[in-house]
């Protein structure tokens, strides 16, 4: 078996206010609390068939630069659906330079973290 990813590491300037806004959207839990920054994942917790993301403070992040990118897929509802649940919960459509065409949505959460949400279903874990 190769490696899988494990955890993901979002650098922002306030964890806990994101750490509120993934879970609602991921239906993660806050899994630790270290040093400035908050691990979020699946209930059973780290290893599991998601990755954890880990939310470390930086006062300041590089503009300019992608501190990361995610996508994610509905599990529960199609598309249009979970993109007014996603801008209800603090989400704003981004420009990347899409064409119009996709067949995603490009987004930022409420830091600006540019995030995908595709269309295809997949079922929850």
């Amino acid at each position: 078996m190769a490696c899988r990813i494990g955890e993901l590491v979002l650098e922002c300037r306030d964890p806990e206010a994101l750490a509120r806004f993934w879970c609602e959207v991921l239906d993660f839990v806050v899994l630790d609390r270290e040093e400035g920054a908050v691990e979020i994942g699946p209930r059973e917790g780290f290893g599991g068939p998601q990755p954890t993301i880990v939310l470390s403070h930086n006062r300041s992040p590089r503009p300019g630069r992608s501190r990361l990118h995610i996508d994610v897929s509905p599990t529960d509802r199609d598309q249009d659906a979970e993109l007014e649940r996603l801008l209800k919960l603090g989400a704003r459509p981004a420009d990347v330079g899409q064409t119009g065409e996709e067949s995603w949505h490009v987004l930022a959460d409420p830091e600006g973290n540019e995030f995908c949400l595709l269309r295809s279903r997949i079922a929850p874990v």
